[in-house]
């Protein structure tokens, strides 16, 4: 019987072998896989720190940046230096962020004293002009537009010891809200949730498999920020909620500002200036732009102050919450703060829901509970449990949230609060517009470097205001303003009339309500002389409203040059930023239009800057990715890494750990025979 249980403990341990053999072979075959395997998901990932020493695997030496505000349009010029300090040429990649209303409509790139400025064009053309010079041995940079807020610029052979400049510029409206102005420059995109294999990734979303540092790492590349604030009115109340700010002043209406020299490393979160004008004014009027044969309008119309019904009916809100790994740590907490605000304003009369998500999700009631103390204790109870993990499914999270039952007789609202850090952004607006009903969406982008393009759509798409928070102590007055905007809009049934104007062009087609304090804001073209009025009514809390511009008070002045890419930029975001589904083909060719004729970015067209001179041994170079930093209080929860499993190897465990435990089952069947023989 020894002999018999040596056999059977004999193949126990051949059986564990074969496991261990298996599972090895297993997470390799995973490792290969994730290095580019058909399976493999579009997702960021961690830089791998150990390259090759002859390669530079951090090109970007830092960005610059000049702001220039003048009125509501702020000029910004964006300066990134790129060198090579490795020992063989290098073609450069670097994913970065733009403001959502940003018209970038030139750019140049410096190499020694040599400028060569870019030119647009189709955006398969212009790419195709870069392989060709990047094969060739020739330098080249390359500006593409993956989502309207983020941008991917490539560089072609950067040789040992360069140092190469490219240099963009883009024109941007400023909307202040109650009375406040705010610039926001975005420094870095935050990692990306994608299900999305990356052999079926279009273009514009392979910018998601960037490599990112690890948590708590400064940001590689330095950044610095200066400008200047030019009004007519005298400037007050000038700020940066996130970065450290210096400030001189000419005159009551010219402000220089930059940022503290220990900011060097601040690129790691989202710039935010803010400043008023005396008297919380804002520059509203008619300006007039007029060159070759186009003329341009922008027309800003200073909103009526709120006035808060003493009536307010009864409201249903359905609360949907982001908690995946990226939120984790501050924008989960923040967020958990934000809900714990607006449960505040929540009356007896009024009923709500609350639907957390990461990559499942979780309805606290089939259908919403009215708004009793008790009930909204156990919904704080449950978010406060939540600690952040998984992936981010916004689409069916909003799917679930959006075919609930609507509470007869209530006027609902969905409040959506996450950091959009997520791939299908596109996907998850164009379901708000098809869903929505008669309900609001109102959207919380919550942590230090928001996907901005997903709040502001989500919003727009839902007729209702973007939040963005970017700091803890923000929370409560960001819940407080979003009492104020659903208690009272500001102004209802928007109309704009032109008598003896002859305006065409104009964007938007239709006003929205407006829930903000904030302008009313209609640019166009027009025709022939000026004169006659533009009208602008509507409905406010205190009765009619009527304001009334006389066209030929005004007059055409070169510091508006930036009015045609400002409307051109506007008529792309109607045909594409925020429109249901992928825009048509007649959509396409406008979009493209549009780009070519005012030399601007858009997802068609593309900027590209080649130098004629060779400088590289054709195909030598190698490709590298800079490196981006997680953003500031963002888990690495955020970066998924590689799946460590594979079609085939569970099979194989699965035989394996069946003849292990088979070897035992018989070592132990051995054994009791063995005791019941005595």
């Amino acid at each position: 019987m020894l002999g018999l249980r040596c056999r059977f403990f004999y193949l126990f341990v051949l059986c564990i072998a074969a496991l261990t053999s298996t599972l090895a072979r297993g997470t390799a075959w995973a490792a290969d896989d994730a290095k580019g395997g058909a399976d493999k998901t579009l997702s960021p990932y961690f830089v791998v720190e150990d390259g090759d020493p002859a390669i530079d695997g951090l090109p970007l030496l830092g960005t610059k940046v000049d702001v220039a505000v003048s009125g509501v349009i702020a000029d910004v010029t964006v300066t990134q230096t790129y060198q090579n300090r490795g020992k063989r040429p290098i073609h450069a990649k670097y994913v970065f962020p733009a403001s959502t209303r940003a018209a970038v409509h030139g750019m140049k790139m410096t190499i020694g004293d040599r400028v060569v400025i870019a030119k647009i064009k189709e955006r398969e053309q212009a790419r195709r002009d870069f392989e060709h010079a990047k094969e060739s041995g020739k330098s080249a940079s390359l500006l593409e537009e993956d989502r309207p807020n983020v941008f991917t610029m490539s560089v072609a052979n950067i040789v040992p010891g360069d140092r190469i400049e490219v240099t963009l510029n883009y024109a941007e409206l400023l909307v202040p809200t109650e009375g406040v102005y705010e610039l926001v420059y975005p420094t870095v995109v935050g990692p990306r949730y994608s299900n999305e294999l990356e052999k079926n990734a279009k273009p514009r979303d392979r910018f998601v498999a960037t490599p990112y540092l690890h948590e708590g790492v400064a940001p590689t590349a330095t950044f610095a920020l200066s400008g200047t604030l030019s009004s007519g009115i005298p400037v007050q109340e000038v700020g940066s909620p996130t970065h450290k700010l210096h400030e001189t002043r000419d005159n009551p209406g010219l402000v220089r500002f930059a940022l503290d020299d220990s900011e060097k490393t601040g690129g790691n979160r989202d710039f935010v200036l803010r400043y008023g004008l005396a008297g919380q004014a804002i520059q509203s009027g008619l300006s007039l732009y007029e060159s070759g044969g186009e003329k341009q309008f922008l027309l800003m119309v200073q909103p009526p102050k709120r006035v808060t019904p003493n009536d307010v009916p009864p409201r249903e809100y359905v609360f949907i919450l982001d908690v995946s790994g990226s939120m984790e740590g501050f924008p989960l907490d923040t967020a958990k703060t934000v809900l714990r605000e607006l449960a505040k304003s929540l009356r007896p009369e009024d009923r709500f829901n609350v639907l957390l998500f990461s990559g499942t999700s979780f309805l606290l009631s089939p259908r919403s509970l009215p708004a009793t103390p008790e009930n909204v204790r156990r919904a704080l109870s449950v978010i406060d449990k939540e600690r952040g993990g998984g992936g981010t499914e916004l689409l069916p999270a909003l799917e679930r949230a959006l075919t609930l039952s609507n509470e007869k007789g209530l006027s609902r609202s969905f409040v959506v609060l996450t950091d959009g850090y997520i791939d299908a952004d596109k996907g998850a607006i164009d379901l708000v517009r098809s869903r929505l009903g008669d309900a609001n969406v109102f959207a919380f982008g919550i942590g230090s470097s928001v996907n901005r393009y997903l709040i502001e759509g989500i919003a727009k798409a839902g007729q209702g205001e973007p939040f963005v928070v970017v700091d803890p102590s923000q929370a409560n007055d960001a819940a407080k303003k979003f009492e104020d905007y659903i208690a009272a809009p500001v102004l209802t049934n928007v109309k704009v009339r032109y008598e003896g104007f002859d305006a065409f062009d104009v964007e938007p087609k239709a006003v929205p309500d407006v829930f903000a304090e904030r302008p009313v804001i209609v640019q166009g073209k027009y025709r022939g002389a000026l004169h006659g009025t533009i009208t602008v009514e509507g409905a406010s809390g205190t009765g009619a409203y009527v304001q009334r511009f006389d066209v030929a008070n005004s007059a055409p002045r070169a510091e508006n040059k930036a009015l045609p890419y400002l409307w051109a930029r506007a008529r792309i975001a109607t045909l594409s930023d925020y429109g249901f589904g992928d825009p048509t083909a007649d959509a396409q060719r406008d979009i493209t239009a549009l780009g070519l004729e005012y030399s601007l970015l858009t997802q068609y067209t593309s900027f590209i800057a080649v130098s004629e001179i060779v400088r590289a041994k054709p195909g030598s170079g190698t490709d590298v990715d800079q490196p981006l930093p997680l953003p500031a209080g963002v888990s690495e929860l955020a970066v998924a890494e590689p799946v460590q499993t594979a079609a085939e190897p569970p099979l194989f465990v699965l035989v394996a750990l069946a003849l292990a435990f088979a070897g035992l089952s018989c070592l132990f069947a051995g054994s009791r025979r063995k005791a019941y023989a005595r």
